[in-house]
């Protein structure tokens, strides 16, 4: 369980006040990630500050240092247990969320907590180059958003395709991402994308994040993404 107090203090720091209906959502959901952590590999992040630090107060800063439209069409690429996305989701039920993970337990996962907090989102079962390459899912998207510890360089070419022209590209970051931004922006560059801007803060318990905005300004050539080999071996 926890603590609703708490909660809302670390919401209040990125200028998000949440409902009593969110705070149960968000203590449903921290009970759920605990309880399927048994049987998979979730997290290991398990207690309740660390989940409502690492987990939700990083997720929702994003809603900060992003200017998210109402209504926007957002996809959460290699969600995992649903972060950022499901927790986006809840602080903002006007998202039209879909969430994308390659592994099926983790979906199965994902649709549980929706029905159980009582929130609809999208689930999608899938590789991240697979789906950006898919008509239903290349750049139909205002937001892509990623928080992930892959390269920059390669995580641009898994998530840009899916941005329509004008919209963003969202990855969230740690500490010291100055070096790797620099050695992706011809990548960017190439799959249609241009930096503006580059947020860097700490959250409650001072672990240091960056948050890189890329905008999507013309379509993505249709040789990418490439097969998953291929941008291992050589990254944009």
């Amino acid at each position: 369980m926890i603590d609703f107090e708490k909660m809302q203090a670390k919401a209040n720091l990125y200028g998000v006040q949440l409902s009593s209906v969110q705070l149960s959502q968000l203590d449903k959901y921290s009970d759920l990630l605990v309880e399927w952590n048994t049987k998979m590999n979730l997290t290991g992040i398990t207690d309740s500050e660390g989940i409502m630090t690492r987990h939700f107060e990083d997720s929702i800063a994003l809603l900060k240092y992003v200017d998210v439209d109402s209504r926007s069409k957002v996809i959460d690429v290699g969600t995992g247990a649903g972060f950022p996305g499901m927790v986006l989701k809840i602080i903002r039920p006007d998202l039209d969320m879909t969430l994308l993970d390659s592994l099926n337990k983790r979906i199965i996962f994902l649709n549980d907590v929706a029905e159980k907090i009582g929130v609809k989102v999208k689930t999608v079962h899938l590789r991240a180059e697979e789906g950006g390459q898919m008509p239903e899912f290349r750049e139909k998207y205002d937001i892509a958003c990623a928080r992930a510890v892959s390269n920059l360089r390669e995580l641009a070419e898994y998530c840009i395709p899916y941005v329509k022209t004008g919209g963003k590209f969202v990855s969230m970051k740690g500490p010291n991402s100055s070096a790797e931004l620099n050695s992706a922006r011809p990548g960017i560059g190439t799959l249609g994308g241009k930096e503006s801007a580059v947020s860097e803060y700490k959250i409650s318990d001072d672990s240091e994040r960056t948050i890189i905005v890329v905008e999507k300004i013309k379509s993505t050539p249709s040789q990418f993404p490439r097969s998953y080999a291929k941008i291992k071996k050589k990254p944009l």
